[in-house]
């Protein structure tokens, strides 16, 4: 009888000590990190920082874009980690000044970065600092946004996503917003 209780004292020491490992995993930074790298950190807090955009913020976009890959191509024709349109990129490097730019530069992460950035910045200037906003516009296309906002469609916020015409743009904000929270948790300092 005695023997018994021991061995059960012992699976329930062992059951404990179980379930505090996990519970310290779950709790443990460097654990989630595993599952939400940061690649080119170093250039997003840069770019983030010259161009006034939360660098968390480009973070959660190239993770949802292309999951970090600077040779990824969508169907559509975006190109790279931040997902940029080519048409979009020549616009935008023209405002940059950026010379001698070439669509095939969006290979390039710190090019992609830059102009990704920059887009990001005048999206969310011209939407008055409205992430949720500028968020719909680099995903749909700031003329679609701006006609769901002058139409009424849309409100221009995350409690009326629902809304949003395109489905692929209500999943986009979503999970964008998701992963920007995730990014500012696991890697503010």
């Amino acid at each position: 009888m005695f023997v018994i209780n021991i061995r059960r004292w012992r699976l329930l020491l062992i059951i404990l000590l179980i379930l505090m490992g996990i519970v310290y995993l779950l709790q443990a930074k460097w654990f989630w990190r595993v599952f939400y790298p940061w690649p080119y950190q170093q250039e997003m807090v840069q770019v983030g920082v010259t161009n006034g955009v939360d660098p968390y913020l480009l973070a959660a976009i190239a993770k949802v874009e292309s999951a970090f890959n600077p040779q990824a191509r969508s169907d559509a024709g975006a190109i790279g980690l931040m997902q940029i349109m080519p048409e979009t990129a020549s616009w935008a490097a023209r405002q940059m000044d950026l010379k001698g730019f070439h669509p095939d530069m969006l290979y390039q992460p710190e090019v992609n970065i830059s102009i990704g950035s920059w887009y990001l910045k005048d999206l969310l200037r011209e939407f008055d600092g409205n992430m949720v906003v500028a968020l719909a516009a680099y995903n749909a296309g700031r003329g679609n946004v701006k006609d769901w906002l002058e139409t009424g469609k849309w409100k221009g916020t995350f409690q009326d996503l629902n809304n949003i015409p395109f489905p692929e743009t209500r999943s986009y904000i979503k999970s964008v917003r998701r992963d920007y929270e995730i990014y500012l948790y696991l890697y503010d300092q």
